[in-house]
């Protein structure tokens, strides 16, 4: 099974929590078992999964992502956005979760985010659902 959602975004940089939207999809898939990739056809966003039970871990990561690539008038890319292509490139562009009796085989404080850093937008997310 493929399917899609939107994530609507709000501001520059931000981190939405996408966990319960990706297990819907399993869940109208009636997969039990096998993988789901969840993937991020943008060049200004990404996916990873992380702590979601403290959001100031959400805050923190911005926060040094920010310090680790910050908005520069030295980039040459001409729409003023290379800082968002270089922390889209460094959280990735999907991530697999191994599927279990239809849940996803996560860690306790684990959650999938959707990564932007060029909002706020109204983006994709594509699922691929394997049974195996």
């Amino acid at each position: 099974m493929t399917g899609s959602f939107t994530v609507s975004t709000s501001s520059r940089c931000q981190l939405i929590d996408i966990t319960s939207d990706i297990q819907d999809a399993i869940g109208e898939s009636k997969v039990k078992d096998g993988i789901v990739v969840a993937f991020i056809a943008h060049t200004t966003a990404g996916i990873t999964i992380n702590e979601n039970a403290d959001p100031d871990v959400k805050h923190d990561m911005l926060m040094h992502l920010e310090k680790l690539v910050p908005q520069s008038r030295e980039f040459h890319h001409a729409e003023g956005n290379s800082d968002s292509h270089i922390k889209a490139s460094m959280m990735g562009s999907s991530v697999t979760i191994i599927l279990s009796d239809g849940r996803m085989n996560l860690g306790t404080w684990q959650g999938i985010y959707f990564c932007e850093f060029d909002g706020p937008r109204t983006r994709k997310v594509w699922i691929k659902i394997i049974e195996g």
